[in-house]
């Protein structure tokens, strides 16, 4: 028998070096850990001939966690009945290519453009579309390769429009600044260059445009980096460490605006003229995963991580910040969530599991008003007084955020069609239209139809 199985541990030993040197080892170590693609996928389609000129839409989605940066969507006016589901408007299949090419950027949207990050086997793609057909504008590219890619090799972070431009950061560090009407690109920068280094999971925080600099975490010799938002010249870089995975976000208390950076061991308070540091709050994690947006109201600040590290709320005050409380209410992997009428909604859990809790905590003392298992764990948008909940497995679930008790209005299964791997990218909600994103697939609904 003992030698039975180390014949069968000498025969798979085998076969992985064949099956390396088959694809060539650059590729064999690429594709370790890479969830595979499944269902339909479509070749890039041809670009349209003529696209209108850009305008700017009554709702627009410009950026992470949206125009206030705090995942709340203006548009109003949503239907409540999904009990006949929802119309929808388009769906496509390209924008992975390729058998393990995962990709989990948000799309962003202005007006009539809407720019969302793909990829294939060996370079980043940038498509960008019409919000309302789904029909490609324009589509770019650049080379992008790593040795290993833990989830794919796809990009991560969600770009961000600025007026004309638009600026999308990839896995493996590249900054590029495209022009929104035709694609051009008119810089690439990679943190790298700069000293910046990669977490485990690839590069995340999804960049922040803020007067004339646009900002990253580079971690690193480069923790955060700020270049000119029209040049590419590196403005500044600050701090050595372990960047985290969570997006730079405004702080903006009065006339003051500066920058929270959720770093790979803590959560920093930066000057955005010069990077300098204001105060500093350690939070250490397993792994130095933090990844989910800090959350603002006035001068309070919710942090939380996963891997049971629970969540904490900061005070901001003339000196810094100090704890107002820290417990294990919500510990979320990288959900980010809300805060609404002084209570935090948000998901507990890892994200792998479909069986974590959706919280609701009370901002002010951190005392758990309730918790729920019955929609899974996944990610949520807020809009016109509800929450458009997506749990991993595809479903949609509408939440009225209630201090008194969990309340679902009404539910979507399968909104999402066969997903196989977590659904991680958040639902974005723009101009009236729902956008799902899953791998290579994105699905628009009409959410105000009736």
């Amino acid at each position: 028998m003992k030698k039975k199985r180390i014949s069968i541990a000498f025969s798979i030993v085998l076969a992985l070096l064949l099956a390396a040197l088959l694809v060539g080892p650059r590729a064999w170590l690429a594709i370790q850990g890479v969830e595979k693609l499944s269902g339909p996928q479509e070749g890039v389609p041809k670009p349209l001939a003529a696209p209108e000129p850009l305008v700017v839409g009554q709702a627009d989605w410009p950026c992470w966690r949206g125009p206030d940066s705090k995942g709340t969507s203006p548009v109003t006016g949503i239907r409540t009945d999904w009990s006949g589901g929802l119309k929808k408007l388009w769906e496509i299949n390209f924008l992975c290519q390729g058998a393990r090419t995962p990709a989990w950027s948000a799309p962003v949207i202005q007006g009539n453009r809407l720019v969302v990050p793909g990829r294939d086997e060996t370079n980043d793609l940038i498509f960008c579309l019409d919000p309302e057909t789904g029909a490609v504008i324009w589509s770019q590219s650049y080379y992008a390769m790593t040795l290993r890619a833990r989830h794919g090799p796809g990009p991560r972070a969600t770009p961000f429009i600025n007026d004309d431009r638009v600026y999308t950061f990839g896995r493996h560090g590249d900054l590029a600044c495209w022009q929104l009407a035709d694609g051009k690109l008119l810089w690439k920068h990679r943190v790298e260059d700069v000293g910046g280094e990669a977490p485990r999971w690839g590069h995340a925080s999804s960049p922040l445009v803020y007067g004339d600099k646009v900002y990253v975490q580079g971690g690193g010799q480069a923790l955060v980096v700020a270049y000119d938002k029209m040049t590419g010249q590196m403005a500044w870089k600050a701090l050595e460490g372990k960047a985290g995975y969570a997006a730079v976000v405004p702080l903006r208390i009065g006339e003051a605006t500066t920058l929270l950076v959720f770093h790979g061991t803590g959560l920093v308070c930066l000057d955005p003229t010069d990077g300098a540091v204001l105060w500093e709050v350690p939070w250490e994690t397993r792994y130095d995963v933090n990844a989910t947006t800090p959350v603002v109201t006035g001068r309070t600040i919710f942090i939380t991580s996963g891997y049971g590290t629970g969540g904490q709320a900061l005070a901001v005050g003339e000196d810094g910040a100090e704890t107002l409380w820290r417990n294990e209410a919500i510990a979320s992997h990288h959900s980010d969530p809300a805060i609404i009428d002084g209570c935090i909604y948000g998901y507990s859990g890892q994200s792998n599991q479909n069986r974590g809790s959706f919280k609701c905590v009370e901002l002010e003392t951190g005392i758990e008003k309730w918790n729920t298992g019955d929609i899974g764990w996944g990610t949520f948008t807020h809009v016109d007084g509800h929450l458009i909940c997506q749990d991993i497995e595809g479903n949609l679930s509408l939440v009225k955020p209630d201090p008194n008790a969990f309340t679902e209005v009404t539910e979507m299964k399968g909104a999402l069609g066969e997903v196989s791997n977590p659904a991680w990218t958040v639902p974005t909600v723009a101009n009236g239209r729902l956008y799902l994103r899953y791998m290579q697939r994105m699905i628009c609904y009409d959410l105000i139809e009736e």
